[in-house]
């Protein structure tokens, strides 16, 4: 009987849309969370094709060839430009978590906005890296910004 309570408090509780998203404070909806999850499951995959051969399975790059994802300093400080260079390729040197790298990257120009987003929510939410949803919205503003 006791069980039974509970499982009817706790499907209560995942029914009423919103839920508390304890990193900004904010109350999101369940749709919010829903949408955040496919995000990052299509993302994964897209990453698997896209990224993985150069930054590896777990994000930890390759050596001095290819920086880190994982735990990024330069990703999570500089969403906007990596965006870019993702679609658009990327040249010269960065420093990612106070290492050198100067190795070019191909851009993936065939990526679609959703796509950018999808994969940019994995990334920045995947290896202890904590940045939230990227929407398509943002990718749109971003691709528009760097195109200039």
């Amino acid at each position: 009987m006791k069980s039974k309570l509970i499982f009817i408090l706790v499907l209560a509780c995942a029914c009423t849309g919103k839920t508390n998203n304890s990193d900004n404070g904010e109350e999101s909806t369940h749709s919010e969370d829903v949408k955040m999850e496919q995000y990052l499951v299509e993302g994964q995959k897209l990453y698997g094709i896209h990224c993985a051969n150069c930054h590896q399975v777990k994000g930890e790059g390759l050596a001095q060839l290819f920086p880190p994802l994982a735990k990024s300093d330069y990703l999570l400080q500089n969403v906007d430009a990596s965006i870019c260079g993702v679609k658009n390729g990327m040249s010269g040197e960065i420093t990612v978590n106070g290492t050198t790298y100067n190795q070019p990257m191909p851009g993936i120009p065939q990526l679609t906005n959703l796509e950018l987003a999808e994969i940019f929510t994995y990334v920045t939410n995947s290896w202890g890296n904590n940045n939230g949803m990227i929407t398509t919205e943002r990718v749109e503003a971003t691709l528009k910004e760097c195109a200039q």
